[in-house]
């Protein structure tokens, strides 16, 4: 009888310390995700599953273009994929042809699947707060994004981790590029 309750005891020690490590890990280090959505086309497909690095920007600032997961403000437990454009401190402003301007400097990059139909509100220029970033998908007229008032600015503090690996188709199975 006392081995019976010795190997409970130890087993359900064991699952206690198998329970709490996978907390931790994904508290502090990583979790899974799933794509909902063609937003990051061609970069990023729905139905795509991810594991979230949430340890890099603990000892680090996000970058540009870094493909960021961050909270949606108006549901809960929605979740939004998104590159960073804007960095803290930077004006931006997209004009008419979808052309992107940070501080008045056009910025070159490749991200975009197609011209950008409309600027939404970075018409105007945005000035970014010290703790801001602007995103936008990649797929950017399927995209919700910094041009939406419902998303703007995004704060670093609400940053939930940086894309790390795509698991999930396994055909594109691999760590993501950022840069």
């Amino acid at each position: 009888m006392k081995k019976v309750i010795r190997e409970l005891l130890d087993t359900s020690l064991y699952l206690l310390i198998v329970l709490a490590l996978t907390y931790l890990v994904i508290t502090f280090v990583g979790q899974r995700t799933q794509v909902s959505g063609a937003s990051m086309e061609t970069t990023l497909s729905d139905a795509d599953n991810l594991i979230v690095d949430k340890i890099s920007y603990r000892f680090g600032d996000p970058q540009r273009f870094d493909i960021i997961v961050f909270p949606y403000q108006y549901e809960e437990d929605t979740y939004y994929i998104k590159r960073i454009i804007g960095m803290p401190g930077e004006t931006i402003r997209i004009d008419g042809k979808g052309n992107i301007y940070i501080d008045g400097e056009i910025l070159e990059e490749s991200y975009g699947r197609e011209v950008m139909e409309s600027p939404g509100r970075a018409f105007e220029n945005i000035v970014l707060a010290e703790d801001e970033y602007f995103v936008l998908g990649d797929n950017r007229n399927s995209s919700s994004d910094s041009r939406d008032p419902n998303v703007g600015n995004i704060h670093r503090r609400d940053i939930i981790g940086r894309a790390w690996i795509r698991i999930w188709p396994l055909d594109k199975f691999g760590v993501l590029q950022h840069q």
